[in-house]
């Protein structure tokens, strides 16, 4: 996938044009979501695409390939297709207050498996849980 060298915030046309970016997005309960983060960066660098915190919600959100809300089944989380419209991914932040965790890069790969997205998202619940009847 190929980021848009735009400077204007996200936005998304239809039909897509060259340089969007087609992903659907997978939307998680913060902490769940910053632990799935902590997961994944400990596993591979590469491991997690763009991530968007919705300071508003207290959500974040996290980029994966278009067609996987299609299949999503994971408890406790939301996967949102585009329908088909492209993303033009910018610095700014897509959606009105949110920031990005972990902005898009230039490496050209935007999405987040999201095979590993629901293992990291399952360990995370199970550590939490752990957490959470600990104390």
């Amino acid at each position: 996938m190929e980021t848009s060298q735009s400077s204007e915030p996200c936005t998304s046309p239809s039909p897509p044009v060259p340089g969007d970016t087609v992903c659907d997005l997978v939307t998680v309960p913060a902490r769940q979501g910053l632990e799935a983060v902590d997961i994944l960066r400990r596993a591979a660098a590469d491991a997690v695409g763009p991530v968007l915190h919705d300071d508003d919600r207290d959500t974040l959100g996290f980029l994966v390939p278009a067609g996987t809300a299609a299949g999503w089944d994971v408890p406790g989380s939301t996967c949102t297709e585009t329908n088909g419209r492209g993303l033009r991914l910018a610095p700014e932040p897509p959606v009105a207050g949110a920031d990005w965790l972990l902005p898009p890069g230039d490496d050209g790969d935007l999405a987040t498996d999201p095979a590993v997205l629901r293992e990291a998202l399952g360990e995370a619940a199970r550590l939490i849980e752990a957490a959470d009847k600990c104390c």
